[in-house]
């Protein structure tokens, strides 16, 4: 057995959720923030068997896509307390982040 953990950006959450449910795959979403800009993701525990792992990841891919957007001022402590920034900035958000681990044991209580 195998657990998924899949960091996906929120705009994105609903569609990886449908798409794992329609495909019969059980989850839990946990409502996270990223590091970095603050924003928005959401963490979600998929437990699987070994030979879904790939399917999984698969589906992961297709709903979530990597895109570019701009932002006026980064959080303060990113850039610390003197710097000033006037111009807007290009980032990249969206995609997902995608660990996979072994379960020793699994019990359903």
């Amino acid at each position: 057995m195998k657990l998924i953990i899949a960091i996906v950006h929120e705009r994105d959450k609903q569609r990886v959720s449908d798409t794992l449910l329609q495909a019969g795959h059980q989850f839990t979403t946990i409502a996270t923030t990223g590091g970095f800009l603050r924003d928005g993701n959401s963490t979600m525990l998929i437990g699987a068997a070994k030979e879904k792992v790939d399917e999984i990841i698969g589906a992961i891919k297709n709903c979530c896509s990597s895109r570019e957007e701009y932002i006026n001022q980064p959080p303060p402590d990113v850039l610390g307390a003197t710097a000033l920034m006037m111009n807007p900035i290009k980032i990249n958000v969206g995609g997902a982040i995608v660990f996979v681990v072994d379960v020793e044991r699994f019990e359903r209580v």
